[in-house]
């Protein structure tokens, strides 16, 4: 019989549908990145300089180093996701409908937007180290590898923080799930050490890389953020214009 009862039980029902869908659109936009990433590698080879001299395509990615995105990013930081704080609006949304997906159109576009630019910033950063392609590099195909998968690792790790809102900035309230960062510090740390660890490099078929290929990799990994933020802003003043046009027809 008390509504303060009923009141919180939406609430924190809201919290979880919210968390899963953070958890839904965070690892589906880091598997596509990867997926994208190789295909696109592939079938644009010649494009971004993964070929090898007699014609031949060089993956951009091995298989050892793709699992190992995959324990990495999708263990900890996805976990950390799903015991996200609630958001200021959680109770000022409109009630969802029963029959509404999980995963709606605007998810789907955020999720093939993301993975593309993921992807791109990986094989872009590959090329950029490689001879021949769009950008003419100067370091070999271990390097520019290297490169290119600390490119995705750090990407999918600046997305945990993108998809923790569809349209809120990352930047609002950042500090507020100290276990996310606890998670991306940790993923982070294991990045750097199958990078410089000796016995690491060779099981991951990686190389050490240079302080200014570091922040090459960050610069480029960060790309996600700025996307994502980009089309964010976008859409909180699309919402803006119709509420504006709302109010406006109101009156």
């Amino acid at each position: 019989d008390n509504f303060a009862t009923i009141v919180a039980a939406v609430r924190e029902g809201r919290v979880i549908l919210d968390n899963i869908r953070k958890f839904l659109r965070y690892l589906l936009s880091s598997n596509m990145g990867e997926v994208l990433a190789v295909f696109l590698g592939v079938i644009g080879a010649g494009l971004f300089g993964l070929s090898d001299p007699q014609g031949g395509i060089v993956l951009p990615l091995l298989a050892t180093q793709l699992l190992w995105i995959n324990l990495l990013t999708d263990a900890a930081p996805a976990l950390a996701m799903g015991i996200d704080p609630q958001t200021e609006d959680v109770m000022a949304r409109r009630p969802r409908r029963p029959e509404e997906p999980m995963i709606d159109a605007r998810m789907w576009s955020e999720v093939l937007l993301t993975g593309l630019v993921m992807a791109l910033a990986t094989l872009l950063t590959i090329d950029l180290f490689l001879p021949g392609g769009l950008i003419d590099g100067q370091a070999d195909l271990a390097t520019a590898r290297t490169a290119g998968f600390t490119v995705l690792v750090f990407a999918q790790l600046f997305n945990c923080f993108c998809a923790r809102s569809a349209t809120v900035s990352a930047f609002h309230r950042p500090f507020d799930n100290r276990w996310l960062w606890g998670a991306v510090g940790l993923s982070a740390l294991l990045q750097v050490a199958v990078v410089h660890v000796v016995f690491l490099n060779a099981a991951f078929g990686t190389v050490p890389l240079t302080p200014g290929q570091w922040l090459v990799c960050i610069a480029m990994s960060s790309l996600v953020l700025w996307a994502s933020e980009l089309r964010k802003l976008a859409l909180r003043m699309v919402a803006r214009h119709e509420a504006t046009n709302s109010a406006r027809l109101n009156d």
